[in-house]
């Protein structure tokens, strides 16, 4: 049986779908031993697996795939090591060593139309000149801008029909002429006086998000710390604020997702801040020791993938509290109805309410003293 974990578990939160099966009976028409498969979006390894196993009816004779969650890569691992197939893939970046030669692409449809046309543009570029697309999703989310995107990049987009609430979009036959890849968009923010970068998988764009925003209006208020983290970084703008305002820290940038890991070094780096912002790709600071931050910043997700739950939000906290020196403190902003103020009190420390909107509370965590 596939496991998220490292992702967080729940009775609620599975590690494949039926779009999942859906993907894997359309492959099994297209596929030989000859095959050359790239995977996408494969959440925790249930198409690459399911392709290795003994019940498909042709193992392609490559298989490359692309997660840009660490937790997800981690997941694949360990479910393959598990089933005892922990060999016949290759884990890539997206781009030309993940794509190039593929003559069959699977993608678990992103959440984003941005995501969707770095992906497209990416496999229309990089992959054989004949190579089928099957991109699949659950209906509830799919919309037809997805296949306005894939038109862009194919000169065929043939939906197919639904099963189980799920559908998959078949393209193929590339344009034969390519515009430079779009990624990573920058986009300056005259609010804040920014350089915001962003690849298309990252939460908000280069827009900025209206929890952070509520946070940065209390950026004056944040002590000053030897060492700050801006943990779930996204597009690194609480990183390089609080850099900005603070020239003698030293600021960590960290998330599990690879997309948001290379947009905040992007906008470390578009503005001037490259030097003093270190952007790690990591699963909660998980290689961060203990007790090191002074000073943590935190807009946590309250969504595991489609799916809303506390989960992410939790764990966080837990790694915060962890992290944190003694005194440190946690800021954290997040949506009123979530309830965190326990959580925070129990997993880091005393907590108060630092400032809330209509929508939005900050709360100011402060880690206990050792012993």
């Amino acid at each position: 049986m596939l496991r998220r974990y490292p992702d967080v578990e729940a009775a609620n939160l599975q590690a494949w779908d039926a779009t999942d099966v859906l993907l894997l009976d359309t492959a099994a028409e297209l596929l030989t031993p000859e095959s050359d498969v790239a995977v996408i979006g494969d959440r925790y390894g249930a198409l690459t697996l399911a392709l290795l196993s003994g019940n498909a009816p042709r193992v392609p004779a490559r298989i490359r795939v692309h997660q840009d969650l660490i937790t997800g890569e981690r997941a694949l691992r360990n479910n393959a090591a598990a089933l005892g197939v922990d060999v016949g893939f290759e884990q890539l970046p997206l781009g030309e060593g993940l794509l190039a030669g593929a003559d069959l692409v699977l993608v678990q449809l992103p959440k984003t139309l941005a995501e969707l046309e770095e992906i497209s543009a990416a496999v229309a570029r990089y992959a054989s000149a004949g190579a089928v697309v099957l991109a699949g999703g659950r209906v509830k989310h799919m919309s037809l801008g997805m296949n306005a995107v894939l038109g862009r990049y194919f000169e065929s987009v043939q939906p197919q029909l639904a099963r189980q609430k799920s559908r998959v979009l078949v393209a193929s036959r590339a344009r034969a002429v390519q515009p430079p890849p779009p990624y990573p968009v920058t986009e300056h923010n005259a609010e804040l006086d920014l350089d915001i970068c962003a690849h298309g998988a990252v939460f908000a764009g280069t827009k900025l998000d209206i929890g952070t925003r509520f946070l940065l209006h209390f950026l004056p208020d944040m002590p000053e710390a030897a060492t700050a983290v801006d943990l779930g970084c996204g597009t690194g703008v609480l990183a390089a604020m609080y850099a900005r305002a603070h020239p003698g820290a030293a600021v960590i940038a960290t998330d599990q997702s690879a997309s948001a890991a290379a947009s905040a070094a992007a906008t470390a780096s578009a503005n001037g801040l490259g030097g003093q912002i270190t952007v790690l790709q990591e699963d909660a600071m998980a290689s961060l020791p203990a007790g090191t931050a002074d000073l943590i910043l935190l807009n946590p997700p309250f969504h595991l993938g489609t799916s809303v739950h506390a989960g992410a939000g939790i764990k966080m906290f837990e790694a915060a509290g962890r992290v944190l020196a003694p005194g440190g403190e946690l800021w954290t902003v997040f949506n009123s109805h979530l309830r965190y103020i326990p959580a925070l009190e129990r997993l880091v420390g005393p907590t108060r309410i630092k400032g809330r909107n209509p929508k939005f509370t900050v709360a100011v965590s402060v880690k206990g003293q050792a012993g």
